[in-house]
């Protein structure tokens, strides 16, 4: 069982950034291989980021690359997201999720799921 807490988010210009945070309880985390989705008011949840948990190798949607990072702390059971040169396009709610199997970009895959944390990008 793995819970999961957002923070991080927030309001910021066009150009700016944030570092979203996903903690993670219990003992297998660095077990579990971590993404970050991104919810748009009328949109469906789609793939931003996953790193798996052995090697630290990661993946990134095709919107974000070059622009945001992915990277995690298994011994602070912390999966980070740095974004920079966000967008409006960016707005969205952002959740972290787990799951035991290969990162995949289907959210429905995935087995656990924080509460999200709003992020608003100004133009």
């Amino acid at each position: 069982q793995v819970q999961l807490v957002e923070s991080g988010g927030g309001l910021v210009q066009a150009g700016g950034s944030l570092r979203l945070s996903c903690a993670a309880s219990g003992r297998t985390f660095n077990t579990y291989n971590m993404g970050w989705f991104r919810q748009a008011p009328g949109k469906e949840r789609e793939f931003v980021a996953g790193i798996s948990w052995n090697f630290g190798i990661t993946y990134y949607a095709d919107s974000v690359k070059g622009r945001f990072t992915i990277s995690r702390d298994n011994a602070k059971n912390t999966v980070y997201l740095q974004m920079n040169s966000l967008k409006p396009e960016d707005t969205a709610v952002y959740y972290c999720a787990a799951r035991l199997g290969f990162v995949s970009g289907d959210y429905s895959l995935y087995n656990y799921w924080g509460q999200g944390t709003q992020v608003t990008v100004s133009s």
